[in-house]
């Protein structure tokens, strides 16, 4: 399968999108308490493992997590993964956080690893691209290689037809203004 510009930039527009992204009201976002334990698959997001593994996820996250069919990106298993080359192997507790990522991905089922396809990276860096033009945020920040990676993991779990479980309430807003076909559940942590 290839990838179709024409085509995305049909669905997307992003030659008519102007202004500033705002983040909406709390009252207008779906967050984690309002999600029903039995529901739909969840594509999970980097700060949800993250969160997990530091034990600081709440108690619906929790339960979402043990009843839900929980879906993975690849995307993420890169984001965990670069610990094993970035942090610093004479460090006291590397071996230890290593060895948590470790089975934290050896439980990741292989049916339910996701790889996104050509048509997904080509959306999402539009997608990202539209999102950092439109958040004001600095350049030089890593923002722009950030929001990749959240459109990937957006666009997958939209693909699936998945709701993306995420901390990361800003972005992810932002992408579901953009794209309102995408589902979200956030939370806070704790």
């Amino acid at each position: 399968m290839g990838f179709n510009l024409a085509e995305t930039l049909r669905s997307l527009k992003p030659h008519r999108r102007q202004g500033t992204l705002v983040r909406r009201a709390d009252d207008e976002l779906p967050w984690v308490n309002d999600e029903p334990t039995i529901g739909g698959p969840l594509f999970l997001d980097a700060t949800v493992y993250l969160d997990v593994l530091q034990g600081r996820s709440p108690a619906e996250v929790d339960r979402l997590l043990t009843y839900r069919l929980c879906h993975h990106s690849a995307v993420c298993l890169s984001e965990l993964t670069h610990a094993f080359g970035r942090l610093d192997p004479k460090h006291t507790s590397t071996k230890t956080v290593l060895k948590t990522i470790q089975a934290t991905l050896a439980d990741i089922p292989e049916h339910r690893l996701h790889a996104p396809d050509v048509t997904i990276w080509g959306q999402a860096g539009i997608l990202a691209g539209l999102l950092f033009r439109m958040s004001n945020l600095p350049k030089g920040e890593g923002h722009q290689r950030k929001f990749v990676n959240d459109a990937l993991v957006f666009l997958q779990a939209r693909q699936l037809g998945g709701s993306v479980l995420t901390g990361n309430i800003r972005d992810f807003d932002f992408l579901s203004q953009l794209v309102p076909t995408g589902r979200i559940v956030l939370y806070r942590t704790p």
